[in-house]
C-alpha cells in the first residue's frame, strides 16, 4: 500500500491524497461505510458503487470471525469474493466489540477471553491470532489489536492500557511481518494511537506509533462519550505527531460536523455507523441540515430529499414519499434513507477534497458545519 500526499490547505491542516491498494485507489479525505457482518446494512453492493460512490468499506473482525466463520471465508477466497465487493476493504481488529462485552470478557497480557454474543461459546483473541484472522478475512488494511478505553477513564488505567496496547502492537507487527496473505495481494497494518483524553499519554502513544513506520496510522479511543472539543484537541495533538506521508485514520467518527472539523485537523480517513443506524430510525443528514422523517412537516413536501446530492435516491424520491414509508414502517424506508445518508457523507468528503484543492476549504468548512448541524 502506498500513500501519495497531493494538496495541503493553506489556512488549516486539511489535505488531499491517494491511498493506493491492490484493489484500487482511495481518494482522501474519505468516509468508509461500515459493513459489520460483510454487508452495509440495507444497501446493495451495486448502490455502494454507483449511487453512493463508496471507495472502501469496513468489515468487522469480531462478527465475521463468529459468523460466517473463517472456514467459510477461506473457502470463498476471502471477503471480497464472498460479498462481491471488488474495491478495498478495511477490517477493524475486533477489539472494540470485545471490550464492549464488559461482563463476559477477561483481559490479560496474553489477550482477551470472551464469550460469543450469539451462543455463549468461549473464544480467545490475541495480537497474533487477530492478525491471522484478518489475513483470512482478506482485508487490504488490517488494524492492530488494541484496548479501546472507555470515557471517563482514570489516568492510571489509561496509562496501563496504552502500554499494553503498545506491547500488543509489537506482537502484531512481528506476526504480520512473519506471515503472508492468503489471497495473493498485499495487506497493510495500521497501528492505533490510544491514551484516552490525557495529552501526555496521547503524545507518548502517537510518538510510539509513528516510530513503528507502518503504511498508515489510526487514532482510536475517541468519540466514546467525551465532549467534541476534547476529541478535537486530542486529534490535533496526535495529527501533529503522526508522519505527514502516511494516511491518518480517525476511528468511529462521526457526525458530518465532526468529520469536517477533523479534516481541518489533518485526518484523511473516517468511518462511523451513524449514517446507516440513524437512517433506520428515520433521521436524514442533508446538505441543508438534519431531517426527522417522522415529522408532520414533510407530509406533503414533494421536493426531492436533497437535490444537491448527485445520487439517484436523493434526487428521485420526495420527502413526502419517504415520510410515508417511514411512518408505515416499510423496509424500503430504511433502504432509501441508508443510501441517501451514505451518499451525503461521500458527497461531503468529495466536496471537502475539491475545496482543499481549490484553496477554499477553511471558509467553506465553517459555513458547512453550521448548515449540517441544524435541525430542519
Amino acid at each position: 500500500m502506498k500513500f501519495i500526499l497531493e494538496n495541503t490547505d493553506q489556512k488549516s491542516k486539511a489535505r488531499t491524497g491517494v491511498v493506493k491498494t491492490d484493489h484500487g485507489d482511495i481518494q482522501t479525505p474519505i468516509f468508509m461505510p461500515v459493513g459489520t457482518a460483510g454487508s452495509v446494512k440495507a444497501v446493495h453492493q451495486r448502490e455502494l458503487t454507483y449511487d453512493i460512490k463508496a471507495q472502501i468499506i469496513l468489515g468487522n473482525t469480531y462478527h465475521l470471525y463468529l459468523r460466517p466463520g473463517l472456514d467459510v471465508l477461506e473457502k470463498a477466497g476471502g471477503l471480497h469474493k464472498f460479498n462481491g465487493w471488488n474495491k478495498p476493504i478495511l477490517t477493524d481488529s475486533g477489539g472494540y466489540q470485545v471490550f464492549s462485552l464488559a461482563g463476559t470478557r477477561k483481559i490479560t497480557e496474553e489477550g482477551v477471553l470472551f464469550k460469543s454474543h450469539i451462543d455463549g461459546s468461549k473464544h480467545k483473541f490475541t495480537p497474533e491470532n487477530v492478525m491471522d484472522i484478518q489475513r483470512s478475512i482478506g482485508a487490504d488494511i488490517i488494524m492492530a489489536f488494541d484496548e479501546c478505553t472507555p470515557y471517563p477513564c482514570e489516568f492510571g488505567y489509561a496509562r496501563k492500557s496504552m502500554e499494553m496496547t503498545h506491547r500488543w502492537l509489537k506482537r502484531c507487527i512481528d506476526q504480520v511481518d512473519s506471515t503472508e496473505g492468503k489471497y495473493g495481494y498485499s495487506q497493510a497494518l495500521f497501528p492505533i494511537v490510544q491514551g484516552s483524553v490525557y495529552k501526555d499519554l496521547r503524545k507518548q502513544s502517537a510518538e510510539f506509533v509513528a516510530s513503528c513506520g507502518r503504511e498508515g496510522n489510526a487514532i482510536g479511543g475517541l468519540s466514546v462519550g467525551e465532549p467534541a472539543e476534547m476529541m478535537y484537541e486530542m486529534t490535533e495533538l496526535v495529527t501533529d505527531i503522526l508522519p505527514e506521508d502516511k494516511p491518518r485514520y480517525l476511528m468511529g467518527v462521526g457526525t458530518p460536523a465532526n468529520i469536517l472539523e477533523c479534516i481541518a485537523l489533518g485526518v484523511d480517513m473516517f468511518d462511523c455507523v451513524m449514517p446507516t443506524r440513524n437512517a433506520r430510525n428515520g433521521m436524514l443528514f442533508t446538505s441543508e441540515g438534519i431531517m426527522n422523517m417522522r415529522n408532520e412537516k414533510w407530509k406533503d413536501d414533494f421536493s426531492p430529499i436533497d437535490p444537491n446530492i448527485n445520487s439517484h435516491v436523493s434526487s428521485f424520491y420526495s420527502k413526502a414519499y419517504l415520510r410515508h414509508l417511514t411512518v408505515s414502517k416499510e423496509i424500503l424506508a430504511a433502504q432509501i434513507a441508508s443510501v441517501h445518508n451514505l451518499s451525503f457523507y461521500l458527497w461531503l468528503v468529495a466536496e471537502a477534497r475539491e475545496k482543499i484543492k481549490a484553496g477554499e476549504f477553511a471558509v467553506w468548512k465553517d459555513e458547512m458545519v453550521k448548515k449540517v448541524s441544524r435541525r430542519l
